[in-house]
């Protein structure tokens, strides 16, 4: 259903815009590279299994999980939605 000047599927395509783009960003996260056998943060050592399952690692699993809670992001609405963004 059209509405106003929104072509059809307006609502279904900014949705997916959305998506997309937490698509792009967590792709654009994940390391690359080589593995560390060491961890950047506290120096602590790696364990193999963990370089080997993911390649590119920087940090061991707590420092991850800290940098992982610090980088989180919490959007309320879709920003490409917004009306106010539209009329600018």
């Amino acid at each position: 259903m059209a509405v106003g000047w929104a072509k059809d599927n307006a609502v279904n395509d900014q949705i997916q815009d959305s998506v997309n783009d937490e698509v792009r960003r967590a792709r654009e996260a994940l390391p690359r590279g080589e593995s560390l056998e060491f961890c950047e943060d506290c120096g602590e050592e790696i364990p193999q299994a963990r370089r080997d399952a993911l390649p590119g690692v920087r940090l061991c699993v707590p420092c991850q999980e800290e940098a992982e809670k610090s980088n989180q992001r919490v959007s309320i609405y879709n920003r490409k939605g917004s009306k106010d963004s539209q009329l600018r």
